[in-house]
């Protein structure tokens, strides 16, 4: 079906190269010597035509997101634009200075939240109860494996109360749109357009409208790799530079959402390994238990903190495997 399908679109002498698999069911091959990449969904999916319609937008903002050359939603099949390999991430791996790429993504990210029109698209909020939804991904799926005999029920009820209440300060907030995997596996580098677009900008299926600081956090304190010391500090400078405001309660903010992330990604990566059969995550995990130690206390979430040495005792070091 694949192969027929590229040929009726005079794609006859390509071969498909598979790329890794990621977070996600779907499947991306690169047709080479095109500028294309085969997207592959499941029967059901219905995150490309919102791609589609993100990266439209983001164009539209003089930003860059690969743009959706043919649209086969009843085959599951899509032709997009390839940016390439050159991640952020790969970048500095083969020795380019992290924070030039880091302050890149950070311009990216200003430009984006100073967009007069960048919210005037028709996305979901990343509300509190979205918000809460994805923390209990932790609750669903790392707890019973850090205290198999921990009293479930009580766990997720006073869970769910705290960080309901914790998440009241953004609750509203529609200020921004929200990436939300903005990291630098997710960026490329694109050196022949000018200025921000140089950043290229995939995986941006997931947008919501909500709180800005999001982003910020995703890419600051990346479950996937360390940053150098004190970068982080530098980079959300540069930003409140650019985009000035309350530093205070931004700080705020960014904790908070940090802290929401990390809670997330703590059982997304459990989960991942357990009903997906992608383990690759799990080498990750005590750095996002350590991000998550940390924003705890940046947020000032006690009480939340509390009731985890109280379950999961030695929640912070729990080791996991396959």
């Amino acid at each position: 079906m694949r192969v027929s399908w590229l040929n009726s679109h005079d794609l006859h002498s390509v071969t498909p190269e598979p790329l890794p698999a990621d977070a996600s069911p779907r499947r991306y091959f690169r047709l080479p010597d095109t500028g294309l990449l085969l997207v592959q969904v499941p029967p059901g999916d219905t995150d490309q035509p919102v791609f589609t319609r993100v990266a439209e937008h983001l164009n539209g903002l003089g930003l860059s997101a690969p743009k959706t050359r043919v649209a086969a939603p009843a085959e599951g099949l899509y032709l997009v634009e390839d940016f390439g390999p050159r991640t952020f991430s790969s970048e500095i791996d083969r020795g380019r200075p992290e924070a030039d790429l880091y302050s890149a993504a950070i311009d990216a990210i200003t430009a984006l939240h100073s967009a007069p029109n960048a919210t005037t698209i028709d996305l979901p909020a990343y509300d509190a109860d979205f918000l809460l939804s994805e923390t209990l991904i932790f609750t669903d799926w790392f707890a019973p494996l850090a205290n198999p005999d921990h009293d479930t029920e009580k766990f997720q009820a006073d869970f769910t109360r705290h960080w309901r209440d914790a998440l009241r300060p953004i609750a509203s907030d529609r200020s921004a749109l929200v990436l939300r995997d903005f990291h630098l596996d997710n960026l490329i580098h694109l050196p022949a357009r000018p200025g921000v677009a140089a950043c290229g900008l995939i995986d941006v299926q997931g947008a919501r409208i909500g709180a800005p600081e999001y982003d910020l956090a995703s890419l600051l304190q990346d479950a996937r790799r360390d940053l150098e010391p004190g970068l982080e500090e530098v980079m959300l400078t540069r930003y409140l530079a650019a985009h000035p405001q309350d530093e205070k309660a931004f700080r705020a903010r960014f904790s908070l959402l940090a802290a929401q992330r990390h809670t997330k990604v703590a059982g997304l990566f459990i989960r991942l390994a357990k009903r997906d059969d992608k383990p690759a995550y799990l080498p990750h995990l005590p750095r996002v238990l350590s991000h998550l130690d940390a924003a705890l206390s940046a947020a000032n979430l006690s009480n939340i903190r509390t009731l985890l040495d109280q379950h999961l005792p030695n929640w912070q070091t729990a080791q996991f495997s396959r």
